[in-house]
């Protein structure tokens, strides 16, 4: 069950089955947004030999009613929110479950910032070299020409393209009629509005870019690199994957798919400053970075600020979220170890429910002090 669910499910109550032609029309997107990577051609990231355990608190929760409250109104399909490790709330809606694997969108683009920044500690990466020193096919173009680090926040300086067509879109962000590696896509691009750095607009051209840059970085499937470097370390249950265009390689900046406690490992090392137990899989310092509003709430415009790849809450808190098209979402509080991670069917790419989402985040932040954490 789930709210509206006459858009969702036939009237027996059977959600339709997703295909290529229709897997992201709001009619068949429980299913498509649920098995993506069973759709389109997938590599895996593999899981943990031993999955890191969650914890269950032994008595109630004081989010419940807040909780059943938000799942009535909203078209979830997935909810979880961990405090310091321990499952407060884990729902699903729309005959969705927790072996589900729920499509991201843009939030994979986080996923890519860390990757740079453990790139960038293993000397494979610079974040002031231009993304053609990574992606020769990149050369003499002004995507070529934008450095990495204005790749992360979404300040190429490159206009938008509102334009692009179903057949653009497609060669993009799924299997279609591109060449091997994208560089064709990335060309599309070809009017500069401003120098790199000065002006912010969130793009799929940067995002894409980025990923064509990581791919190359990663010197092995970017699905391995994730694997050995993330997946593996948080002590991931089970596969993930990531949707591959044309060429055989991964998308990177969209097309991540991964069970809903598993994003929740995700955001559980995001709030320990990138550790898990004495091990520290991402360095605290990149983090630090990769979550600061390098472009402030005012240049935005959408109250939030935007870090690497990051949206920044206005607090300056430290909190942050990863968000992608339709609802999908991953907000932390370091200070306070919580973490929300919602999958959704929200009808529209970009939706005022949002502000629901927030305002149960808010609520959650409120409910939940800081805690004392010990130093290091």
């Amino acid at each position: 069950a789930g709210p509206e669910l006459a858009r969702y499910a036939d009237p027996q109550g059977r959600y339709p089955r997703a295909t290529r032609a229709n897997w992201n029309s709001p009619a068949a997107s429980v299913d498509g947004f649920s098995r993506l990577d069973e759709i389109f051609p997938a590599n895996t990231s593999a899981r943990a030999a031993a999955p890191r355990p969650w914890r269950r608190p032994a008595a109630g929760t004081p989010v419940g009613a807040a909780v059943d409250d938000y799942l009535a109104r909203n078209p979830v399909t997935g909810l979880l929110i961990a405090r310091d490790e321990v499952i407060l709330a884990e729902r699903y809606q729309y005959g969705r479950g927790d072996a589900h694997r729920f499509t991201s969108f843009s939030m994979a683009g986080g996923l890519l910032a860390l990757m740079a920044g453990i790139a960038l500690q293993e000397r494979r990466l610079r974040l002031d070299d231009p993304a053609q020193l990574y992606v020769p096919g990149l050369a003499g173009s002004p995507y070529g020409a934008t450095p990495v680090r204005h790749l992360l926040t979404m300040s190429s300086g490159m206009r938008p393209r509102d334009d692009l067509t179903a057949d653009d879109l497609e060669g993009m962000g799924l299997p279609g009629g591109w060449e091997a590696g994208g560089v064709r896509a990335a060309r599309l691009y070809e009017e500069r509005l401003a120098p790199p750095g000065e002006r912010w607009h969130p793009s799929v051209g940067d995002a894409f870019v980025l990923g064509l840059v990581m791919r190359a970085v990663a010197g092995q499937p970017l699905c391995d690199f994730f694997s050995d470097r993330l997946w593996k370390p948080i002590g991931a249950e089970a596969d993930a994957s990531w949707i591959l265009e044309r060429g055989g390689q991964e998308l990177g900046f969209t097309g991540f798919n991964a069970v809903l406690r598993d994003y929740g490992r995700l955001g559980a090392l995001l709030a320990r400053q990138g550790r898990v137990d004495f091990r520290q899989v991402v360095s605290a310092a990149w983090l630090r970075e990769l979550t600061r509003a390098q472009v402030g709430a005012r240049q935005t415009g959408r109250g939030w600020g935007y870090g690497y790849q990051t949206w920044v809450f206005t607090e300056n808190d430290g909190s942050f979220a990863w968000l992608g098209e339709r609802g999908q979402a991953l907000m932390v509080d370091p200070a306070r170890r919580l973490v929300l991670v919602q999958a959704a069917v929200r009808p529209q790419s970009r939706d005022a429910g949002i502000a629901e989402t927030v305002a149960l985040w808010q609520s959650l932040r409120r409910v939940h002090q800081p805690l004392r954490l010990p130093a290091g």
